[in-house]
């Protein structure tokens, strides 16, 4: 004895034919928006100067100089002018 018409309701009963499982849920953000302002999104914190650490030698060296002279420039600069 059949409860339910197969005829009436035929997508319940024949499940794509290629899988035999139902699609499952692949995204959803429910809650993380909430999640996100509980302690407060916060900007990401600007530091003054770059972090060195790994850059190359070399690159490194020639940066020192170029600082250490500009220094130098400017120096000779404010003395021409005053």
């Amino acid at each position: 004895m059949k409860l339910v018409n197969e005829e009436l309701f035929p997508s319940e009963y024949n499940q794509s034919a290629n899988s035999g499982m139902a699609k499952s849920k692949n995204h959803t953000s429910h809650n993380q928006n909430r999640k996100d302002h509980r302690n407060g999104i916060k900007k990401p914190k600007k530091h003054r100067f770059m972090s060195m650490k790994g850059v190359d030698q070399k690159f490194l060296r020639n940066l020192r100089f170029a600082k250490k002279h500009n220094k130098r420039h400017k120096q000779q600069k404010k003395e021409s002018n005053a």
